[in-house]
């Protein structure tokens, strides 16, 4: 885990004693970025270019730095401006210096528009520092009231660890009955005391206070633009990221001698765009220096110059080639046939087996696995994941976050009633019905489909906001949670809600329904939000994935390895929010969008049904490592932690799982995911020692489960 940490202790008053912990406490094995009484250490496994700071003091040229650096021993005065960002960022170091300049007025929204991932963190004279969130929530920050000031991170256990914070079970049954709904999450962590920066804001530390502020435009601001530029723009702005990876210097060992870039292969249209984009990318020096080989220009178009480029077959070692890996046939043909046809792209099909299967850590010690930051159901399938990351390079790219940033989420049909296009519900909700009607034995539901779906979209654009989360509350504790089963109109009314229960709320304890339901009864009484209930729904479904994203990463990422997920870079989740909402809720949108993404790119030779192919069973490696590890399943719910924290009803889970015949619901595996991962993170947690991320602590205490 990588992570950045700081603090400010604001204005000590006359005569009061300076608090001794200051003087003693640190980060372990951290690089201090600057010093002073708003400290800043960067923490774990950093690459040179991924530390990059910026200084400007009055009367002099602003200096950039790159690296682990010795902080600056000039003193800072109040004049004095510096900038720190840690990641991967695309921008140059000329625009580093411009925008710290332009910093310095208030306007900190540029800082977030470079290509990449990056956390940013500006230091204004000696009492002020803010520190910027991304949009979608890979990048987040956390903070805690500390020593009488604040302490910040971008990670929640270390701040928990420093103040010595209980665990919440109150934000843990929240985040397993309603895992997207803001009304029940708030700004909360697994940790008493620790709160979540909301993605999109600035947190404005000043005088050892905490202040909050959105530096993005507020919802709905931003116009969506007629199809055709929006597509250039998303072509832009993808491609862009996709290029700022690729062209990012190799370090200079692997030990574990991996390729140089790795792409996915695994996951659909998503990653085989960003798998053929990447291809068109040259590659820059190898670690030993030895230059890319010269390549031909291919096709280009007038939406992206140049964009394509095509370069002649290399053998297997070429620093050029990027290796793309498909764990087992999961492919759609279309898909794979494009990988032989692409040189540059090295295809390896990776053999599954019993080992790298869902729920494989509870055929050995649950204990054993990485301690995420957050828990996560992630962590079932981390050595999956693992496995396929292994086989990739240094650089892996992934088409993690497609869905959520292109995808029309259903409850944007009641968005186009509100906004007086009612017509424009026909194509999604004929679609609806085909799927229905093509699935065998469900011709009577794909009849009722457009009535159901219209009337449910209906419903939601005319409700108010305080009644849906006060019936939301109602049907939770009622335990009236959807099942994932009937029609695929059934369950698109049934997202169509300001809030629906997730998929593990069928097994939570009574008290732990009721306390969420609690939240979401004190959230109906406050103002209503400003943007329209589809944005709303999509926008958390987003932050919800980029949270799985970040827990990938910390379970499954190896040592000396970078994990990028381009479609969740704030250009590219800006340049999406400009798509019209009917392109979005076509049939197969984002497929088609994605196909245009290619086509503008240049890559002209992709078949018309690209994407479109029949499916695999997703749910099928999670049985098959379900009934490998039965008795490993059995096990970890004989004495659990969850039911220990008053947060599951263990009979009605164990009742669930007792009969191994009935097969359980695409729902119900979603919802066992949940809480296995939950269980095996409260297990992981109690076994570290606390405090294991500071020095000079004074005897650290383990944190509680108290409800």
């Amino acid at each position: 885990m990588r992570w950045l940490t700081g603090w400010s202790t604001g204005t000590p008053r006359a005569g009061a004693p300076v608090h001794e912990a200051l003087a003693t406490v640190a980060p372990i094995a951290a690089r201090p970025l600057w010093t002073g009484p708003n400290p800043l250490w960067a923490v774990g496994d950093w690459r040179p270019e991924e530390i990059r700071l910026v200084t400007l003091r009055p009367g002099a040229r602003a200096t950039v730095s790159t690296g682990p650096t010795a902080p600056d021993p000039v003193a800072d005065t109040p004049a004095t401006t510096r900038l720190a960002v840690l990641g991967h960022c695309g921008a140059t170091d000329a625009e580093l210096a411009a925008g710290l300049a332009a910093a310095r007025g208030g306007a900190v929204r540029h800082l977030t528009a470079w290509p990449g991932s990056y956390t940013v963190v500006l230091r204004t004279g000696t009492r002020s520092t803010l520190l910027l969130t991304d949009l979608a929530g890979t990048q987040p920050v956390f903070h805690t009231p500390w020593a009488g000031g604040t302490a910040y991170a971008t990670a929640a256990l270390p701040l928990a660890d420093l103040v010595g914070a209980a665990l919440d079970t109150g934000h843990l049954a929240a985040r397993l009955a309603c895992p997207e709904s803001p009304e029940a999450l708030g700004t909360g962590t697994p940790y008493l005391g620790v709160q979540r920066v909301p993605p999109g804001h600035v947190l404005a530390v000043r005088g050892g206070r905490p202040y909050l502020d959105a530096y993005d435009e507020p919802p709905g601001a931003e116009q969506p633009r007629d199809e055709a530029p929006a597509i250039r723009e998303l072509t832009r702005a993808l491609l862009e990221s996709v290029r700022s990876r690729v062209r990012t210097p190799a370090p200079a060992t692997d030990p574990a001698g991996r390729a140089r870039l790795g792409v996915d292969l695994s996951y659909g249209t998503a990653s085989a765009t960003v798998a053929l984009l990447a291809a068109a990318v040259p590659l820059p020096a190898g670690p030993t220096g030895a230059p890319t080989a010269p390549a031909a220009a291919g096709a280009r178009t007038g939406a992206v110059k140049g964009s394509w480029v095509r370069t002649a077959p290399q053998g297997p070692s070429a620093p050029e080639q990027l290796a793309a890996v498909t764990l087992g046939e999961t492919e759609p043909p279309t898909t794979l046939a494009l990988a032989p046809d692409t040189p540059r792209l090295r295809h390896t099909v990776l053999d599954p087996g019993p080992d790298a299967l869902p729920y494989a850590v509870l055929r050995a010690d649950p204990q054993s696995g990485p301690l995420t930051d957050e828990p996560g159901p992630e962590l079932v399938a981390a050595a999956r994941a693992g496995a396929r990351f292994d086989a990739g390079g240094t650089d892996h790219l992934t088409g993690y976050g497609a869905r959520q940033v292109l995808d029309g989420h259903p409850a944007r049909l009641a968005d186009l009633i509100r906004a007086g296009r009612p017509r424009e519900l026909l194509p999604p909700v004929a679609a609806l019905a085909g799927a229905d009607r093509a699935a065998a034995g469900v011709l009577a539901g794909a009849l009722r489909t457009p009535l159901t779906v219209v009337r449910a979209a209906h419903r939601l654009s005319r409700v108010r906001y305080a009644e849906a989360l006060d019936e939301a509350a109602a049907k939770l504790t009622a335990r009236h949670v959807p099942d994932g089963a009937g029609t695929a109109g059934d369950r698109s009314a049934v997202d169509l809600a300001w809030c629906v229960p997730g998929p593990a709320a069928r097994w939570l304890s009574d008290e732990a329904l009721s306390s969420v339901a609690l939240r979401l009864r004190l959230a109906a009484r406050r103002p209503a939000p400003e943007e329209h209930p589809g944005a709303h729904r999509a926008r958390h479904a987003l932050y919800r994935q980029a949270r799985s994203y970040r827990t990938l990463l910390h379970a499954a990422e190896r040592p000396g390895q970078r994990l990028h997920a381009p479609f969740l870079d704030n250009q590219v989740v800006r340049a999406a929010r400009l798509l019209p909402d009917d392109v979005r809720l076509q049939p197969g949108a984002r497929h088609a969008l994605l196909h245009a993404v290619l086509t503008g790119a240049g890559r002209t030779d992709l078949p018309p049904d690209w994407g479109r192919g029949p499916r695999p069973d997703r749910t099928a490696p999670a049985r098959a490592g379900l009934r490998l590890a039965a008795d490993g399943l059995a096990e970890l719910f004989d004495a659990p932690l969850l039911a220990e924290a008053g947060l599951i009803d263990l009979p009605a889970v164990r009742a669930g799982l007792a009969d191994p015949a009935t097969p359980l619901s695409p729902a119900a595996l979603a919802g066992l995911a949940d809480l296995v991962s939950t269980e095996l993170w409260l297990r992981r947690l109690r076994a570290r020692r606390h405090g294991a991320c500071w020095t000079g602590l004074p005897h650290p205490q383990p944190p509680a489960l108290t409800p």
